[in-house]
């Protein structure tokens, strides 16, 4: 018999349908029950391509006698953390306060007034390394509330109270100029791993917006040591197993410290985030290797986790029926099996596959450590072994259409198509943005999600905000069409009516002022897998700054942001990408090139080409005719001499106009 689940949105809850727990959604209703019969509620956070999570739902949520123990002594709710970020921070904040460390499945015992007094991750069927049983756990949690409910309830008051008092906290402001950008980029070099790449040791996580960071800090100050970081680890992730070599696209992370054994699942956010990076470094130095992965890793995108509706999913799934890898490992003799002996020994040699295998049971994971000698050869072979390959069982797919996430598609998909001339990935970028405006924006309100064309309840983050709108205003800047401008600033206004800490001038909070009441109310500086609410929605104030009419209340809010992440940004690089990369762009003015001249006009065309070829990371860039309608950066920019012609710009500052490529590069302060 399903659950209450059964009639909810997230794929993830409904993985957990028919369990035999009576599970909750996240509900004034299952609180209140709770506080009717006077028992603790088992909060459980996971998401769908999560492995872990799928682990202890089968070992325990599938499982009669645990589900029954459940039922009767508890609460259970079941959250997807994609769908709800906002319950997600909140408790994993007070999870690692606790426990000194996170991860999902998350799971947190709470008073019926929502206060946590016992939180961890994943507990296993019996007692495994230190662990106690989930059962165990749950008899100890239900004496303790029985025996001791007073104690246990004051205890619980008492960690709200320090979360709340956290959450408070700010950093202190510091300036953000070119001196301790450079010190934040020093930093970085200092945790580089000379030897394989990334920053830091196992799990290894790509860490995209440093990356993206050190690119405009290099393009900035000409700095090798802050270039030779991105280089060698954008090519060891891309010849590593945490790359598909057969089909495109970035899994979430390596288990060891050299990119070769991937957590399979594949994100949206990951993705999108290296999808930007390859291309800028493509764009940067011209290399093979960079734009091969940027290619390949925007068709992924477009093949694989596009929704019938125009969006993007959310991920395909770590496991392939319960196992993970099953999808995407190799032994020799599978390799010969699809290709005869000949090619089979050939590719082993070429994909890193051995008899001993690099991964589990003997199998390997797919590297691809030097450029096949033989293209040809190689390209023949990765298609025939892609063909069997997809006859193999694939990994679920999560439908679930996030707001934030797409923004980060579509920024890069606007972006890196601009740049290469691939207006098919404008398009879908395009398409993409006009379902989220369509469907996402309910009575003027964004929502976070959607699936199957279907919006959901919850209400849209910070980071959906800051995300849309850095996305809009890249598309603004791809198509030079005014509508990208004007739905962009209308999220802008958005975000800083309901989200700005009135407080605190740049600060902002990651629920709005009317969202529903958690145990306090989140706010997240750093900058982790995706860029935190704050850094994404000051990077796209100060894009639209340079963009709009009346540029000071965007200007003032984002400088104020970046000042009061300056403290972090320089002394916390790692978890600042973002941060300093919309500091980078600051620190330049931003650069604005108007690009103006009648549509088709060749002319015109080579100027915006080469612009968008060499001109910085961050650089503002806009195409169309003269004085076009709803697009201010065109305002007062006339032909020259009845001709093409591209206007320079640094913050308020410009530059007489130009015609040809050689004086726009002369203009823009970069090496002809």
């Amino acid at each position: 018999m399903p659950n209450r689940l059964s009639v909810a949105t997230s794929p993830y809850l409904l993985q957990h349908a028919d369990n035999p727990v009576d599970w909750w959604e996240w509900s004034d209703e299952a609180f209140a029950e709770a506080a009717r019969r006077d028992v603790p509620v088992l909060l459980s956070v996971g998401y769908a391509a999560c492995h872990w999570c799928h682990v202890m739902a089968h070992e325990s949520f599938e499982d009669e006698a645990t589900a029954k123990q459940m039922n009767a002594d508890f609460v259970a709710v079941k959250v997807d953390r994609e769908e709800r970020p906002d319950i997600d921070a909140v408790y994993m904040s007070a999870t690692q306060a606790l426990t000194g460390q996170g991860g999902w499945p998350m799971t947190c015992f709470l008073t019926p007034a929502g206060e946590p007094f016992h939180c961890g991750t994943y507990y296993p069927p019996t007692p495994r390394h230190g662990m106690p049983a989930f059962r165990q756990l749950l008899d100890a949690v239900t004496r303790a509330w029985r025996d001791d409910g007073e104690r246990v309830r004051r205890s619980a008051g008492e960690i709200a109270a320090r979360l709340a008092d956290s959450a408070a906290a700010a950093l202190p402001p510091s300036a953000v100029d070119p001196d301790s950008l450079d010190r934040a980029a020093a930093t970085l070099t200092e945790l580089f791993d000379e030897r394989a790449g990334g920053f830091g040791g196992a799990p290894k996580f790509p860490p995209s917006m440093v990356l993206e960071f050190l690119l405009r800090n290099h393009e900035r100050t000409g700095s090798d040591s802050a270039l030779r970081p991105v280089v060698l680890t954008c090519e060891r992730m891309a010849r590593g197993g945490m790359y598909d070599q057969l089909a495109g696209g970035f899994a979430r992370y390596s288990v060891d410290a050299e990119w070769v054994v991937p957590h399979f699942e594949k994100m949206l956010y990951d993705n999108g985030l290296l999808l930007r990076v390859y291309a800028h470094l493509a764009r940067l130095t011209g290399a093979a290797l960079p734009r091969r992965i940027a290619e390949e890793t925007a068709a992924f995108l477009l093949r694989d986790l596009r929704t019938a509706e125009g969006g993007f999913a959310s991920a395909l799934d770590a496991d392939t029926d319960g196992v993970e890898g099953l999808t995407y490992a190799w032994t020799p003799q599978q390799l010969r099996d699809v290709l005869g002996d000949d090619d089979g020994i050939w590719a082993a040699g070429q994909l890193t596959v051995t008899d001993g295998g690099t991964f589990e049971h003997g199998s390997s994971t797919l590297q691809l450590l030097i450029d096949p000698d033989d293209p040809e050869r190689w390209e023949r072979i990765r298609a025939a072994l892609l063909a069997s390959r997809n006859t193999r069982p694939q990994p679920a797919r999560d439908e679930k259409v996030i707001t934030s996430w797409n923004g980060m598609a579509i920024l890069a998909l606007a972006e890196g198509g601009a740049a290469f001339g691939r207006t098919h990935w404008v398009d879908a970028a395009a398409e993409a943005a006009d379902l989220l405006l369509r469907l996402h924006m309910v009575d003027g309100r964004l929502r976070r999600s959607s699936r199957d064309g279907v919006v959901g309840h919850a209400a849209g983050v910070l980071e959906d905000h800051g995300s849309l709108a850095e996305a809009l205003l890249a598309l603004h800047q791809a198509t030079g069409a005014a509508r990208w401008l004007t739905a962009a600033t209308d999220v802008l206004d958005i975000a800083l009516e309901h989200f700005a800490d009135p407080e605190r001038p740049g600060a902002f909070y990651d629920t709005a002022d009317d969202a529903e009441a958690l145990l306090h109310r989140p706010r997240e500086f750093t900058d982790n897998a995706t860029p935190c609410g704050s850094s994404a929605l000051v990077s796209a104030l100060l894009t639209a700054s340079v963009l709009v009419e009346d540029p000071a209340r965007y200007r003032e809010a984002a400088e104020a942001g970046l000042r009061g992440a300056g403290t972090l940004a320089e002394h916390h690089p790692r978890f600042a990408g973002h941060w300093l990369t919309a500091a980078e762009a600051m620190v330049r003015g931003p650069l604005q090139v108007a690009v103006v001249g009648a549509d088709g006009d060749p002319a015109r065309d080579a100027l915006l080409a080469h612009t968008r070829r060499i001109a910085p990371g961050g650089t503002v860039i806009v195409p169309g005719e003269p004085g076009a309608a709803g697009v201010p950066l065109l305002a007062d920019r006339p032909l020259v001499d009845g001709g093409a012609a591209a206007y320079v710009c640094r913050g308020f500052v410009c530059d007489r106009p130009v015609s040809t490529v050689e004086e726009l590069t002369a203009g823009l302060g970069l090496r002809p």
